[in-house]
């Protein structure tokens, strides 16, 4: 019995490792395509992929508070907004990128902490109204502060410029620089969600009142949550201007949260990738839905949505992960069934 027990032990750790492995390859091809495009394509394509990974970022925050933590939130435009505009602001000043990076960054963390205190004590429905009125109070915010951010027409500015010893274009460079903090970021948030307060998050989610009978101090670990989405936002923000060069209203506006929430859940929660497959959807596809029926790009996230609801809870990222598992299993073989007892087996008995 304990030779069958090593030996399954032995076999449950190859597989382990031969996943691991697998893993370990299939992301480094991934880095090295990701680095190569922008040598081998279009300006175009370079600022499709860098909003890509720049929304990637925002429904990264997005993920830990919404998938991780369990509470639903309608506010994300408005820190990615804040993000935008307070790098455009350190840019038309003539500050150096980082310095206007940390601007962003700081700004969210400390409208994230003002909100979170008082947001975090209410939960489920109420808890999603408060995080509704941010983007409803900032975008109109936005538009009276017209020296500030420009008012209704934007702030257009000039952000991060190739150098000249990189012999690079500025739409390569933009997109290496956002890809390069983009990595950064996924990799700060597995490493929180990977330890002690990824499985504190998890308690809450699955019950606070569980979490709370073993020492979890839950409201502080939702503050926590909620500012984490916020400075993801923001640092999601400050990468959209670096690529487009130009924030609008339409940046703070309710709608961009309710299509971010559409595309985390169409990608799939507590997942990396599906949040980079959500800033694909959300990025992507109405370049493909606007050809055959412009307009209509709303419909079709809604239509989208409902899908992924009924066919795939667990969204298209869950759906390649079920894939790929069913890819790598190994089919078992076939135990013999055992022969039936002969006549002079039950004659010596």
């Amino acid at each position: 019995m304990t030779r069958v027990a090593q030996e399954g032990w032995r076999g449950g750790l190859a597989k382990l490792t031969a996943r691991r492995t697998t893993r370990w390859v299939l992301g480094a091809v991934a880095a090295a395509v990701l680095v190569a495009i922008p040598f081998n394509a279009s300006p175009y394509t370079n600022l499709q992929l860098a909003l890509v990974i720049a929304l990637a970022v925002s429904l990264r925050g997005m993920d830990v508070l919404t998938g991780h933590a369990g509470q639903v939130t309608l506010g994300q435009s408005a820190f990615f907004g804040i993000g935008a505009y307070s790098g455009g602001y350190g840019f038309a000043h003539g500050w150096p990128a980082p310095l206007s990076f940390l601007l962003a960054v700081v700004l969210c963390v400390i409208a994230g902490v003002i909100v979170a205190i008082p947001a975090v004590r209410l939960r489920g429905f109420a808890f999603g109204v408060i995080t509704l009125a941010l983007p409803v109070v900032m975008a109109p915010l936005a538009i009276r502060l017209d020296w500030l951010t420009g008012g209704p027409v934007g702030l257009a500015v000039t952000t991060v410029q190739a150098p000249a010893w990189s012999g690079l274009a500025d739409d390569q460079w933009q997109y290496l620089l956002v890809l390069a903090v983009g990595a950064v970021m996924f990799l700060l948030a597995h490493n929180l969600l990977a330890g002690r307060v990824g499985r504190a998050l998890t308690l809450i989610r699955t019950s606070e009142i569980a979490a709370s009978s073993v020492g979890i101090p839950v409201q502080r670990y939702k503050v926590l949550a909620f500012t984490v989405a916020a400075a993801y936002g923001g640092v999601g923000g400050w990468l959209y201007l670096t690529a487009v060069h130009y924030i609008g209203v339409d940046s703070l506006a309710l709608t961009l949260s309710i299509s971010m929430l559409v595309a985390l859940v169409v990608g799939g929660v507590r997942s990396p990738l599906g949040c980079v497959i959500g800033a694909a959807f959300y990025i992507l596809v109405p370049n493909i839905t606007d050809k055959a029926t412009p307009g209509r790009s709303a419909l079709f996230f809604g239509v989208a949505l409902l899908i992924v609801l009924f066919v795939v809870p667990s969204g298209l990222s869950g759906a390649l992960r079920a894939g790929w598992s069913r890819l790598l299993a190994s089919p078992r073989p076939a135990t013999p069934a055992a022969a039936p007892p002969s006549a002079e087996q039950h004659a010596s008995a």
